[in-house]
């Protein structure tokens, strides 16, 4: 059962959303299957990356993305695919690194939860 968020948040992450650029799994699957080079970014809590994540992906928990993106991916040109539980907190990480002047950011639409469903490699 989908989780029930507050109005609130569900507010700011459609105004993110307005403003960020989104794709789905299939989408992130094909552009490895071309040999796109990204950056695929974890943005969910320690815990839960640390109970599985997405083949490949790098974790930068959304609460520390802004302080610690530049020290991880110093060129603000890079590609990067950030996902979350669902593709709530990815949105609202990939506005605030747009802010920061990053010019390729993607959020990755039913996150954590549609990569799993759909089977996709994991790494723990």
């Amino acid at each position: 059962m989908a989780k029930q968020h507050a109005p609130g948040f569900l507010k700011i992450v459609a105004d993110a959303k307005a403003r960020v650029a989104e794709c789905t799994v299939d989408d992130v699957v094909a552009r490895r299957a071309r040999g796109e080079a990204f950056v695929l970014v974890d943005v969910r809590e320690e815990s839960e990356f640390a109970a599985g994540h997405a083949a490949g992906a790098i974790h930068i928990g959304k609460g520390v993305i802004e302080r610690d993106i530049e020290a991880k991916v110093p060129d603000p040109a890079t590609p990067l695919v950030l996902y979350c539980g669902g593709g709530f907190r990815s949105a609202l990480a990939a506005d605030a690194l747009q802010k920061m002047g990053y010019t390729n950011v993607i959020s990755m639409d039913g996150g954590w939860r549609a990569w799993t469903e759909k089977g996709l490699p994991v790494e723990k």
